[in-house]
């Protein structure tokens, strides 16, 4: 069994309503050495209970702070001025759509630190294939009942 190393990071959020207006939020990203594509973002307002849980892409998320990317439900880009000191990412789904400003600086630290726990390139030596075919195979040969 492998022990599971996983990143934790609390920012804060902006949601735009509108030019002029946001709203503050936080964020709680989470990364795990045995999901190595995957960011889970958990965003909640600070005086509420509630929170939306969005999976993003490791990937995207570090295109995201240097061009525009994604397409359909997950979009993102940078913003400001030459030190490129926001990122912004729309979401979209049948319940409606946001778009979120998070600083720059510690979705870098955020993802410097998960690529010290898989390094970019290597996430496909953290899965076992193999075991987990093996495992559907086991479990597809007994008729359902």
């Amino acid at each position: 069994m492998r022990s599971v190393k996983t990143v934790q990071y609390e920012l804060p959020v902006r949601l735009v309503v509108s030019h002029d207006l946001s709203v503050p939020m936080c964020a709680a990203l989470r990364y795990e050495a045995d999901d190595p594509y995957a960011v889970r973002a958990a965003f909640s307002l600070d005086d509420q209970g509630k929170t939306v849980e969005w999976f993003l892409s490791r990937d995207m998320l570090a295109q995201g702070l240097s061009e525009h990317t994604g397409q359909a439900d997950v979009r993102m880009w940078p913003a400001g001025g030459s030190g490129r000191d926001a990122l912004y990412i729309a979401l979209s789904s049948p319940a409606g759509s946001a778009l979120l400003e998070l600083p720059t600086q510690d979705v870098e630290s955020f993802l410097r630190e998960t690529r010290s726990v898989v390094p970019q390139g290597a996430e496909s030596s953290q899965l076992d294939l193999d075991g987990e075919l093996a495992q559907l195979l086991a479990g597809g040969s007994t008729p359902p009942g």
